[in-house]
């Protein structure tokens, strides 16, 4: 599967890749024969209307134009959808249903928690919607995180019911021989095809995707060698390289593959965080204290002057993850337990302040904790009165559909914008009250346009 246009840009380029600069290659990359391309979902619909000025579901319709003989893939935080917290049921299914009707192939659900409630129905209303559920396990390290915890949970997945299973390593952290024994493992029960997801951070990615295919994991993700590496995905090139006249030959044209990713570098020119070589360097300190590529950056900006603080942070993130009961490093989680870290050093005083968030995954909104939580600890951080929750967080939540329909009637153009503004409220309304205002929109004419290197001004 390539990734170049979702999880390649959101891990080098902070996801500010425009659609305009998509255009130049969704025609080569149609004809490459990929298993998938993945281009939606992430950080991706956020991330258009916030800083782009785009309609994310005009991206999805446009590539799949561009893109008639190509699965189209996008990555789902399970009830989070693409935003932050959990939301009510009928938003959930209501967004899926317009992302298939756009022309959304593959969904790969994921829960940060390993928590098949937060998921359950995302992947069914996928199915229902006649489109490929990808069921995915989320990978970390932690004394309650094994191989055994890991077959529970997938045999969970296949009772709800999947069409493949993705191994998902968001820190690269999965090593070469973990990796060979987890598919072989998986492969002894598993019918569907098993797929793996990794990052290049601690530079064994590559080693870890051979492994794997000898182990007989049938799909890889990769990308294009311009957006790879650093913290994004092995490279495609090499790979296909590498397995070129062995058994696991893909058959992709290299010469095709080439000219994309000089097309590519073409349109890395544009983009300044591109020009940011440190991202590409190998990172072992993910391996020790598990932290994404973008979990180390963001302590840095937000340390500045007290940037000397740093290690102290690193040492406490293990120790704040414990303490939550080992939550995998996976947003929304990273930047609870990075906040929690962040906080605890600067006060110079474990818990003196504490986040919200915390207090609510102490409560239980965010689903199951993989491990157990000390109570004494639980109950000085939300006191002796609070709820804790067992049930699926989402059966607390009142439906929210027709509420938002009513708040964005005014600036409402299609069906897909109630989505878009019941999913990010103050960000989406922006967006669309100033839709008519801008100098153009991203549609088919600017498609044409930019696809011949005309670009508008």
């Amino acid at each position: 599967m390539d990734t170049t246009l979702r999880d390649g840009h959101q891990s080098l380029w902070a996801t500010r890749m425009k659609t305009e600069d998509m255009f130049p290659v969704l025609e080569m990359l149609d004809q490459v024969g990929f298993a998938s391309v993945e281009m939606w979902g992430g950080a991706t619909f956020d991330t258009c209307l916030r800083y782009l000025n785009e309609d994310p579901w005009n991206r999805l319709r446009l590539i799949r134009r561009y893109m008639p003989n190509t699965k189209l893939q996008m990555l789902l935080r399970g009830q989070n959808l693409v935003g932050y917290r959990h939301y009510a049921d009928d938003v959930v299914v209501e967004f899926l249903k317009r992302a298939v009707d756009n022309g959304m192939d593959i969904v790969r659900v994921f829960d940060g928690l390993n928590d098949i409630r937060n998921m359950e129905l995302a992947m069914r209303t996928v199915r229902k919607e006649g489109a490929h559920v990808q069921g995915t396990v989320v990978y970390s390290v932690s004394p309650v995180h094994s191989f055994d915890t890991y077959v529970t949970f997938v045999k969970e997945l296949l009772d709800v019911g999947i069409d493949s299973l993705c191994i998902k390593d968001m820190a690269g952290i999965l090593t070469p021989y973990e990796a060979y024994d987890l598919v072989k493992r998986l492969k002894e029960f598993v019918e569907v095809p098993i797929q793996l997801h990794t990052h290049y951070t601690a530079g064994m990615a590559s080693m870890t995707l051979l492994k794997a295919i000898e182990a007989g994991v049938d799909i890889i993700d990769c990308a294009q060698s311009p957006l790879a590496l650093g913290t994004s995905q092995p490279a495609t090139e090499p790979m296909v390289a590498v397995l070129q006249g062995t058994p696991y030959d893909t058959g992709l044209d290299l010469k095709l593959l080439s000219d994309i990713s000089e097309k590519l570098t073409a349109v890395k020119a544009k983009y300044p965080q591109a020009q940011k070589t440190s991202i590409y360097q190998v990172n072992t300190n993910v391996l020790r204290f598990q932290m994404p590529g973008g979990m180390i950056s963001n302590f840095i900006a937000q340390l500045g002057d007290q940037i000397d603080l740093l290690p102290k942070i690193f040492e406490e993130v293990p120790r704040v993850r414990k303490d939550l009961g080992y939550p995998p490093l996976v947003t929304p989680f990273s930047q609870i337990v990075g906040s929690q870290s962040l906080m605890n050093v600067l006060a110079g005083e474990r818990y003196k302040m504490v986040s919200n968030e915390v207090k609510n995954y102490l409560m239980g909104q965010y689903g199951r904790a993989p491990g157990p939580i000390d109570e004494k600890f639980r109950r000085s951080i939300i006191g002796e009165a609070a709820e804790v929750i067992t049930v699926r967080p989402a059966d607390l939540l009142e439906p929210e559909l027709e509420n938002a329909r009513k708040e964005v009637a005014l600036y409402m153009e299609k069906e897909e914008d109630i989505s878009s503004y019941a999913l990010f409220q103050q960000v989406a309304l922006k967006y669309l009250k100033e839709r008519e205002s801008r100098k153009y929109n991203v549609d088919f004419d600017l498609a044409e346009k930019a696809k011949q290197g005309g670009y508008p001004v």
